[in-house]
């Protein structure tokens, strides 16, 4: 069977401006290929209705899963709730579980469970609560699409909850070999090797380095025997000087 695929939609107008250094997809990628499943989109979007809707109707019917980052917290400009109820035409309101998770949180650092925090417990209708064991404030999961917070050690702490429930594929594994010339003059073998190991991914990622131009190749797959004999074939093919 397939590994199952997935995308990921980060939210928010501080990612797009360059104010914040978005760290979450690398997190969610890494973990997701622990799992099996396979990142195959990221889209980022403004805080913008129908910027969020239409990403989300378009991701949730192209991948098994969708995770989202950002803009479910207590200001004006967390929307990202009320676009994902629009988006699978479902109600949205507060919810009395979550607010309950809130107002245990709030009670314990004895704050106030004001207007602004309460927005945090609303909840698309039919939806599955995400644990937050930093800030209680819950994600939730509708259909496929996982809604997660955007703070990166919030973030990471629902993708270890959500992982723990989901079915992935085989490990997705790896192998890289650094080679000291450039992709121009090794693209005739790569080319030949994906034609003869079409069930792998193989990628040229150039680098320069103390005045040398190489090129890093990594294999990626699923069976490890196979990325071993594309590997050495790779080996192989080049100059004595790069082995």
């Amino acid at each position: 069977m397939a590994n199952p695929t997935a995308a990921m939609l980060v939210i928010g107008d501080e990612i797009l401006s360059g104010r914040t250094r978005d760290s979450n997809m690398h997190h969610l990628a890494g973990a997701l290929t622990n799992q099996g499943i396979r990142l195959t989109e990221v889209r980022m979007v403004a805080d913008k209705p129908e910027a969020i809707i239409t990403a989300v109707r378009a991701l949730s019917e192209a991948y098994d899963h969708v995770f989202t980052s950002g803009g479910i917290g207590p200001t004006h400009d967390d929307i990202t709730a009320e676009c994902i109820a629009a988006a699978f035409d479902t109600p949205i309101g507060i919810r009395n579980d979550a607010r309950a998770l809130l107002q245990a949180h709030y009670d314990a650092t004895d704050q106030e469970l004001n207007e602004a925090r309460l927005r945090m417990a609303r909840i698309p209708d039919g939806a599955t609560l995400i644990d937050n064991p930093i800030s209680a404030a819950p994600g939730f999961i509708l259909g496929n699409v996982h809604v997660m917070a955007g703070v990166p050690v919030i973030f990471e702490s629902m993708v270890a909850s959500v992982l723990s429930k989901l079915t992935g594929g085989d490990p997705i594994l790896s192998q890289s070999l650094r080679i000291n010339h450039g992709e121009g003059e090794i693209a005739g073998s790569l080319t030949i090797l994906a034609e003869d190991f079409q069930d792998l991914s193989i990628g040229s990622y150039p680098f320069m380095k103390d005045g040398i131009y190489g090129t890093h190749v990594v294999i990626r797959g699923t069976d490890a025997a196979r990325i071993d004999a594309a590997m050495t074939r790779l080996a192989r093919s080049l100059p004595e000087d790069d082995m």
